[in-house]
């Protein structure tokens, strides 16, 4: 009987030893997973959601004129603004989108002041004129104005949800990573701010420096002989009385 126990007892110290050597590369093989997952760097939203350049129609909706026959000082404006847009970055031909199915005295009403105020902002040649099928008379349907303009924009398109974050089921939402929809809105904000679309390409070239600049700074340096002292910032500067309040001073 005390043989038998020995013999267990001696069995159980082999069998817990085997277990521990297999459970430390187990449980490095575990750590070294974990640390895989939580240090993996998320994805750029930048290259998830690019701005690119592309030739795009820039439209501006103009709504029908009254019994006046003359644009509003609001619409004037817009379509002015319109015109200097197209003679600085239109390409091709300028199009005009009649509605079929509105009032055909203010349709020609209003497509004759757009002409004037596009002759007045400079802009020649033809327009090409077509129609358009009114879906709802009850709505508005203006005249639409279009060219083709060099715009930025987001590749992709916002709003996608391709994996629920919050699913029990997925373990999407418990990687390290960011969701797709991460950063598609600040993309594309971003792309509509911009003035010149070759901005986000190329730096701009640099504009001559200014002489009369630079000639006024080297003389205020270097004096004046007989009328003003010269003075050499790199050695003795005086600074002039800048003070931004007397409170506090001594009197």
């Amino acid at each position: 009987m005390q043989i038998s126990s020995l013999w267990t007892f001696a069995g159980f110290r082999k069998s817990l030893i085997a277990v521990m050597l297999l459970a430390g590369p187990l449980g490095a093989c575990g750590r070294y997973k974990h640390v895989d997952v939580t240090s993996s760097i998320p994805d750029d939203y930048h290259q998830r959601h690019p701005i690119v350049l592309a030739n795009a129609p820039k439209r501006l909706d103009v709504f029908l004129v009254g019994v006046s026959g003359r644009l509003d000082r609001r619409q004037f404006k817009d379509v002015k603004a319109f015109a200097t847009d197209y003679e600085r970055h239109g390409q091709g031909a300028l199009t005009a989108l009649l509605p079929i199915g509105a009032n055909q005295k203010q349709t020609r009403d209003t497509l004759s002041a757009i002409r004037q105020v596009l002759v007045q902002s400079g802009v020649h040649g033809s327009m090409i004129v077509g129609h358009y099928n009114v879906v709802d008379p009850r709505l508005a349907s203006p005249i639409q104005l279009s060219f083709l303009k060099l715009q930025a924009n987001v590749a992709s398109t916002c709003g996608q949800w391709p994996a629920d974050l919050a699913s029990g089921s997925s373990s999407e939402g418990w990687s390290n990573r960011t969701y797709y929809n991460f950063g598609c809105a600040t993309q594309k904000d971003f792309a509509m701010q911009v003035d010149d679309p070759r901005d986000l390409v190329r730096a701009r070239t640099e504009d001559p420096g200014d002489v009369q600049m630079r000639t006024r700074a080297i003389g205020l340096i270097r004096g004046t002989p007989g009328v003003l002292p010269g003075q050499d910032p790199g050695t003795q500067w005086t600074p002039f009385n800048n003070s931004i309040s007397t409170v506090g001073g001594s009197n």
